[in-house]
């Protein structure tokens, strides 16, 4: 019994050391397999679109127009309210719902005219949006489900109001807070 007892007293826990190493080690291994596993999924980015954005301003300001910045992003991206498309482009609508009171929607609307816009007929379209949002609770609107039937309300308010003349209703961004 007593080469048992020194057995027993002879097993000690590993040291202090030897578990430091091993976290060191496992880390050391986890590290690099999520680097290599980053480079694999998203390899790092090329230097080509820094090269044609430095080529197209090298050719906008070469050209002799000598705009500022404003003037160059003008000319980039085409507004998309516009005469000639027949796009209005509403004044954002900022409301309460109806339920709870203290959530308020925010909602940008384009309107798609048939032949030449109506701004008179658009503004009226604003208001009767905006009044509608101030009946509308947030449970008529969660969801994709409940999205999909405001968007109908709203494009049956429309054809109503405008007698057909505008054909589509153009969700711009629609935030709720």
């Amino acid at each position: 019994m007593a080469d048992e007892a020194e057995v027993v007293e002879e097993k000690k826990k590993p040291s202090l050391v030897i578990t430091i190493a091993a976290i060191a080690v496992l880390t050391v291994l986890a590290l690099g397999g999520g680097w290599l596993v980053g480079n694999m999924l998203a390899p790092p980015p090329t230097d080509k679109p820094a090269e044609e954005v430095a080529a197209a301003e090298a050719a906008a300001g070469g050209d002799g127009h000598g705009g500022g910045a404003e003037g160059d992003a003008a000319e980039a991206v085409p507004h998309i309210s516009t005469p000639a498309n027949g796009v209005v482009l509403l004044d954002p609508i900022t409301s309460n719902l109806a339920y709870p009171s203290d959530n308020r929607v925010r909602l940008e609307v384009a309107l798609m005219f048939k032949g030449v816009p109506d701004v008179v007929l658009a503004e009226e379209i604003h208001q009767d949006i905006m009044a509608y949002m101030r009946t509308v609770s947030l449970q008529q609107v969660q969801g994709p489900r409940g999205f999909q039937y405001l968007r109908e309300d709203l494009q049956e308010r429309v054809d109503l109001r405008s007698e057909g003349r505008v054909t589509n209703v153009m969700f711009r961004s629609f935030v709720i807070e």
